[in-house]
């Protein structure tokens, strides 16, 4: 699953993966808010999955892993 949200971030987080671990803050590397809604529609899309409101924060979308994370919670929800 993080290989997918490491193509979906390349391509809609403006942010060079080269060096980014799965703990770096996307923010920091040089993710924008406004790159981040992207991120998230291109997440819901690949995925399959929506994001509640209560989810649409920064520390959801801050790293891979808690991008991960999000995404099986919402998984398992969904079975």
């Amino acid at each position: 699953m993080k290989t997918k949200i490491r193509e979906v971030v390349k391509k809609h987080a403006g942010v060079e993966l080269a060096n980014v671990q799965d703990s770096t803050d996307l923010y920091r590397a040089g993710m924008t808010s406004y790159a981040s809604v992207a991120l998230m529609i291109a997440l819901e899309n690949e995925f399959g999955v929506e994001f509640p409101e209560h989810m649409l924060s920064r520390t959801v979308f801050e790293s891979i892993d808690s991008i991960a994370h999000a995404i099986d919670s919402l998984s398992e929800v969904n079975q």
